[in-house]
């Protein structure tokens, strides 16, 4: 089982998730983040004072996987989420160990 972390941008999360759905993904987490990168934030204006927003908004996708479904389910996530320029975001690919639905009890597998 991965554990599949994707940062991108907010206005692209209901596509994202649209697209996962259709590939039969059944489980996502979304937490609303703030990410500093290579897009180095920008100046605004507001009430007549200027200063910069160093931390943009972005949206953090949390989905396990089986390992066989790797693949397609980054190769979904890049093609949904690419604009092509910068600030598109990251995925981050590590191992889980251990699923357990508390519910019911299942482990591994069963409880994706």
């Amino acid at each position: 089982m991965k554990l599949i972390t994707a940062i991108i941008k907010p206005h692209m999360l209901e596509e994202v998730r649209e697209a996962l759905t259709d590939i039969g993904v059944t489980g996502i987490t979304v937490s609303e983040v703030k990410g500093f990168g290579r897009q180095k934030g920008h100046t605004e204006i507001y009430r007549g004072a200027e200063y910069v927003v160093d931390f943009l908004p972005k949206v953090k996708m949390e989905i396990i996987v089986a390992t066989d479904n790797l693949e397609r389910v980054v190769d979904t996530i890049v093609k949904t989420a690419r604009t092509g320029k910068i600030g598109d975001g990251k995925i981050f690919v590590t191992e889980a160990f251990q699923v357990i639905r508390i519910r019911t009890g299942e482990t591994g597998n069963e409880a994706i």
